[in-house]
């Protein structure tokens, strides 16, 4: 099992990223994803989290109306796709999966998911 969180780098303030997360080793279905974000010296964060139909999701009141999650089970994706960058969002971002027995089901604790990608670098600085 393993979840390959990708898209991360630096950009400047107001602009935009996509991040991937490639699932390998078991389906999308059954499965919620969510994205947290870990700036130094700070606990890791719920970002954004979407059910594994698709048909719900869930954002942090920070990155409300500039940041989207969403998935693509057929190739085995989940991304969040981040605009109006500003500098508080430089972090290491994470996926992670939970097996969820609802489908409509979002998920935002860390201590709900089973698999935790590796983390990418974002950074948004002038």
């Amino acid at each position: 099992v393993q979840l390959q969180a990708s898209g991360g780098g630096l950009v400047q303030p107001g602009g935009s990223l996509r991040l991937s997360c490639a699932v390998s080793g078991f389906h999308l279905d059954h499965y919620a994803f969510g994205w947290f974000r870990q700036a130094p010296g700070k606990e890791r964060e719920f970002v954004a989290a979407i059910s594994w139909s698709g048909s719900n999701t869930l954002v942090a009141d920070s990155v409300k109306g500039r940041f989207t999650i969403s998935r693509d089970n057929a190739k085995n994706t989940v991304y969040l796709q981040m605009n109006s960058l500003k500098p508080e969002d430089t972090a290491v971002y994470y996926c992670a999966a939970a097996w969820a027995l609802i489908n409509t089901k979002v998920v935002v604790t860390t201590s709900e998911y089973d698999y935790w990608g590796q983390g990418t670098q974002v950074t948004v600085s002038s």
